[in-house]
């Protein structure tokens, strides 16, 4: 039978800040592959849950540059494992902004609704809300960078609920 135990948003934060504006050497760098946004908050979210799924295609892991999942690199592949997730690793849930906690990820798209950008939620003024979010990111480095600078059509928030172990 799978448990759950929660995850650990100030671990995740803790990453989030050490390495935003930098790159973990244990992790390849994507940035000239496609981008880095999504492999960052897979480490993110790892730090914050100490589980990975090692599901073959449909899980989410990362060994090395050639043995990883797609869903840790991939904004919509993330998505899927996230929101479909039932038996080991972070799962989440789609809510509106309101909702949105410090360590959750939210992830941008472009005018034709492709979702292309993850990032991690690092600050949140006194009511969640468009102008009172911050993020980190990889491509295009970011620590605390308010929400409301990037340029997105819409926007889904994924709220991390806990951890399959």
């Amino acid at each position: 039978m799978t448990s759950i135990k929660g995850y650990d948003r100030k671990a995740a934060l803790i990453y989030a800040n050490r390495f935003a504006l930098t790159r973990n050497p244990n992790y390849l760098d994507f940035t000239n592959l496609g981008g880095d946004c999504t492999n960052f908050i897979s480490q993110c979210l790892y730090a914050g849950s100490n589980v990975m799924n090692y599901t073959k295609t449909f899980g989410w892991y990362y060994n090395s540059a050639n043995d990883r999942s797609p869903s840790w690199t991939g904004v919509q592949y993330l998505y899927n494992f996230l929101t479909t997730n039932k038996t080991k690793g972070v799962f989440a849930s789609v809510v509106p902004i309101e909702q949105i906690m410090l360590g959750d990820i939210i992830q941008l798209a472009n005018d034709y609704n492709e979702f292309y950008h993850t990032l991690i939620v690092t600050m949140i003024g006194d009511v969640p809300s468009i102008n009172s979010i911050y993020v980190n990111a990889h491509d295009y480095d970011a620590k605390l960078r308010p929400l409301n600078t990037y340029q997105y059509s819409s926007y889904r928030c994924l709220h991390i609920e806990g951890v399959y172990i």
